[in-house]
């Protein structure tokens, strides 16, 4: 193999490799060659002896010297040898060997080789030690490499999968590319993502690529204990029953199955087939644990999410129907106060000054008295109609929203010592909604200035711009504390301002000073006219 057709690494490691070294790693491979098996086998009892597990020994019996020699005696170059440590060096990483251990193991090796040399060769020792030296390191170096790779594509499979976690839009969308990036991480040909459904009847398929045909299966008798363990399926065991998919069983070599558990309480599970038979080593077990707990932690996160944006949206719903039902409430009584009440005051009025014209001039003590009495109720028929037009102005709906804010400027003038200035922009026809809750909007601004506000200016601004009616109030009053304001529990002033704008879907600013200059409050709101 070129050097330029492998990894930067390898190729590191092989530049170690000079033409000296070289010539002398072919010396030492023709004379170990003979020896090979004998040392091998010397070493693997002893790395029995020192515990370690056969998949791990098979793996550290490829990159020892011994191996090496193997190599270059077939006539093969130590770039051979230096890819099949990289392979093995992945493989230890895999199978959670420390690399303390690996030079432990590495040691053993060199204390069995050792001797063998010096009886072999007594007058080139130093050589050979030199020659083994440079072949140890070149091995560390790509081990190195090897583990490096290992928790680098660990490290960027979490990565994925937080990325996937906050930018899945909804449950669907997070089960289906959790699946699809745990399919690039374990490099499997097909994968399966079922949930239980809320009875435990079901598994109910909620990812799968490529897309099966059966979207649900019933969940039989022992089946939840069954998948309720990680397991590596292949052969016969694949005909255990615990593959979802029974097409797999035909399809695949080997399977991987992996429950999706919580609190002992196994809630979903993933699977994944190989056209070929494909090992299960230890870490990438641990890794697909730790995934399927995040998935089951982000689906749930998820899950939950979904279910307060639906009842977010019925509160909205029901809090915007309170309002038309509140506006309504509100020409009902004003429309009956006007009919009823007011009528008959109007009457009563009528009857007084009547009665008053009756009445002989010398009974000037009771004429004075049913005077006062027909002023209280111009009084009170005056006052009535204020309260009509602040229920329900009718001006609002006969000639528009521009009309009924100067009328209401007008009233406000009327009982406040403050100077007020209205600039309206050509707005054109504004959906009845908008109108009215920019009408109530401005009114409870007018009512929280003249309760605390103070001021002797206030300038009002309405218009519109890119599909948004934008409304600015602000008055050089003494301004206020505005978290404290939106904290109290008995004003629903401004909070009740803020909930208009949102059920709108509009922004709501509002900004405050105590002192200085320029103190003041002003409340910005921009409310979308489609809606």
């Amino acid at each position: 193999m070129q050097t330029a057709q492998i990894s930067p690494e390898l190729a590191d490691a092989a530049d170690v490799l000079s033409d000296q070294l070289r010539v002398h790693l072919q010396r030492l491979a023709v004379l170990l060659d003979p020896h090979a098996d004998k040392i091998e086998r010397r070493f693997m009892n002893r790395l029995r002896e020192l515990q370690f597990q056969p998949k791990q020994r098979l793996a550290l019996s490829a990159i020892t010297p011994g191996a090496a020699a193997r190599i270059l005696a077939s006539g093969q170059t130590p770039l051979k040898f230096i890819e099949q440590v990289e392979y093995n060096g992945r493989r230890l990483a895999k199978l959670n060997l420390p690399p303390s251990a690996i030079l432990e193991a590495l040691q053993q090796y060199d204390h069995l080789l050792g001797p063998l040399l010096a009886s072999l060769m007594p007058d080139e020792h130093s050589n050979f030690q030199w020659v083994r030296e440079q072949l140890h390191f070149c091995v560390i170096l790509t081990l190195n490499n090897a583990y490096y790779q290992v928790r680098e594509a660990e490290t960027q499979a979490f990565y994925d999968l937080f990325r996937v976690e906050l930018e899945s839009r909804n449950l669907e969308e997070l089960l289906r590319r959790f699946l699809e990036s745990l399919l690039q991480v374990t490099r499997a040909d097909a994968g399966r993502l079922y949930m239980l459904n809320d009875k435990s009847t079901v598994w109910e398929l909620r990812a799968g690529k490529p897309l099966p045909t059966a979207t649900s299966v019933p969940n039989r008798p022992g089946l939840i204990k069954k998948l309720s363990k990680p397991r590596h399926l292949n052969g016969d065991a694949q005909t255990s029953g615990v593959l979802l998919d029974s097409s797999w069983a035909d399809r695949f070599k080997s399977c991987w199955s992996i429950p999706l558990a919580a609190d002992g309480r196994t809630a979903g599970v993933m699977q994944f087939g190989f056209s070929k038979p494909y090992e299960w080593l230890p870490r990438e077990q641990e890794l697909l644990a730790a995934a399927a707990e995040r998935c089951l932690m982000a689906a749930e996160k998820a899950r939950l999410i979904e279910d307060l944006a639906q009842r977010e949206e019925q509160v909205r719903r029901l809090a915007e129907h309170m309002l038309h039902v509140e506006e309504i409430e509100r020409r009902r009584i004003s429309r009956e106060l006007h009919d009823e009440a007011g009528q008959s005051l109007l009457c009563i009025r009528l009857q007084m000054e009547l009665i008053e014209q009756a009445l002989p001039e010398k009974q000037g003590e009771w004429r004075a008295k049913l005077r006062e009495a027909r002023d209280l109720t111009e009084r009170t028929i005056l006052e009535m109609r204020r309260l009509i037009a602040a229920l329900s102005p009718a001006v609002l709906e006969q000639l528009g929203l521009g009309a009924a804010l100067r009328q209401l400027v007008n009233r406000f003038q009327r009982l406040h010592p403050c100077r007020v200035r209205l600039q309206l922009s050509k707005m054109g026809a504004l959906p009845q909604q908008l109108e009215i809750i920019s009408y109530r909007l401005v009114q409870e601004c007018f009512n929280n200035i003249g309760k605390h506000s103070a001021a002797t200016h206030v300038n009002i601004s309405l218009s519109s711009a890119d599909g948004m009616l934008k409304l600015s109030v602000e008055d050089n009053g003494v301004g206020f504390n505005i978290a404290e304001a939106l904290e109290k529990r008995e004003s629903f002033g401004l909070s009740g301002m803020r909930e208009r704008v949102a059920l709108l879907g509009g922004n709501f600013r509002v900004e405050s000073r105590t002192e200085g200059s320029k103190r003041g409050t002003k409340i910005s709101i921009e409310l979308p006219i489609a809606k």
